[in-house]
């Protein structure tokens, strides 16, 4: 017969204990819960957008990572999500271009008035400054998960607008924290009114606002247009916007799940940037149908709108958006348009 060793049976009785002793020892995965705010109304199809992707979150990392989402301003405007992000009591935004400009103003050179003509334009331009623009913001404490836009901005009005003269008497919506852009719209001749978007609805309805820059989506969605039923039918600059989360949050978790969460991210962005701009000619039919007035702006006015946003650069260029962003985008969409000009046509 065989006997077994004392040894043998000391180890079947140790080799437990110690697997047990090892696991305890290891730092478990802890579950990293992502609090995250956005302007984008509750029950819209961005808002779904973001929903599941934060589902895809959860079942991608098993768990690990997990969302509460917070929609329709319930966090306040976006300057007051990112000072949340800052302080940790938000991890996470879907921002416009005014929270993230409060981190890192190079942003703002993907909104340069009147600078770009296309969706090809803007894209080109991202493609290639974009990751010096998530580079900076990286250093500052901020990842950009995706980047995602909202439609060429129009002004809607109280009154019909062709022109930039037509627009200075009007009570125009100004960002309340955006001192440098207002200082230049009031020394073109414009009647800025600072407040939060917050209040747009009220002010728009009470009368402190009569004009707002802002997308044909967003009109909809947040039923703007109710209360300025003309659109000027300029394309003024495009409301770009970008997924955040803070690096503290981040840098909770493990390199594996964050390969997942950016992935999702990446998807939904580009879903809300398809969305935003399939649904733009969509929202500006639909709003017709309920009273909206599209003020038609020929080769003439256009040149107005454009002359006004240009004599605005030199000013722009150092305050509102940093000189080296400006120069840069500038410089990069020259060459798009010279290499576009010179391909051959199909």
């Amino acid at each position: 017969m065989n006997q077994r060793s004392p040894n043998a049976a000391r180890a079947r009785l140790f080799l437990p204990a110690l697997a047990f002793l090892l696991a305890a020892a290891l730092p478990a995965r802890a579950q990293v819960v992502v609090k995250m705010a956005t302007l984008v109304p509750e029950g819209s199809k961005y808002h779904l957008v973001l929903k599941e992707m934060l589902e895809k979150w959860k079942t991608a990392t098993q768990g690990r990572v997990t969302a509460r989402l917070y929609p329709g301003s319930v966090a306040g405007d976006d300057q007051d999500v990112v000072r949340k992000m800052r302080l940790g009591s938000l991890n996470a935004g879907l921002l416009t271009s005014a929270g993230v400009q409060a981190i890192d103003p190079s942003v703002m050179a993907f909104q340069v008035p009147m600078l770009y003509a296309s969706y090809d334009e803007i894209d080109h331009a991202l493609s290639v400054y974009g990751p010096k623009v998530e580079a900076s913001m990286a250093a500052k404490g901020f990842v950009v998960l995706a980047w995602a836009d909202g439609g060429w901005v129009r002004f809607f009005t109280k009154t019909p607008v062709r022109t930039p003269d037509d627009l200075k008497p009007l009570k125009l919506f100004a960002w309340g924290n955006d001192t440098d852009a207002i200082e230049i719209w009031k020394g073109a001749g414009f009647n800025p009114v600072p407040l939060p978007s917050t209040e747009i609805s009220t002010a728009l309805q009470t009368g402190l606002v009569s004009a707002l820059p802002t997308t044909p989506t967003a009109a909809v969605l947040l039923q703007w247009y109710q209360h300025a039923k003309n659109m000027t039918d300029v394309k003024w600059g495009l409301l770009l916007g970008a997924m955040l989360v803070n690096r503290a949050t981040w840098d909770k978790i493990s390199p594996e799940d964050q390969k997942a969460v950016r992935a999702a991210a990446a998807e939904a962005g580009a879903r809300l940037r398809t969305e935003a701009r399939a649904s733009e000619e969509r929202d500006i039919a639909a709003m017709q149908k309920r009273g909206l007035h599209v003020v038609a702006v020929d080769a003439k006015a256009e040149s107005a709108w454009r002359t006004a946003a240009e004599a605005a650069y030199p000013k722009v260029r150092g305050n509102i958006v940093p000189e080296a962003a400006f120069d840069e985008v500038r410089r990069i969409l020259a060459e798009y348009r010279a290499k576009k000009a010179a391909a051959p046509k199909k």
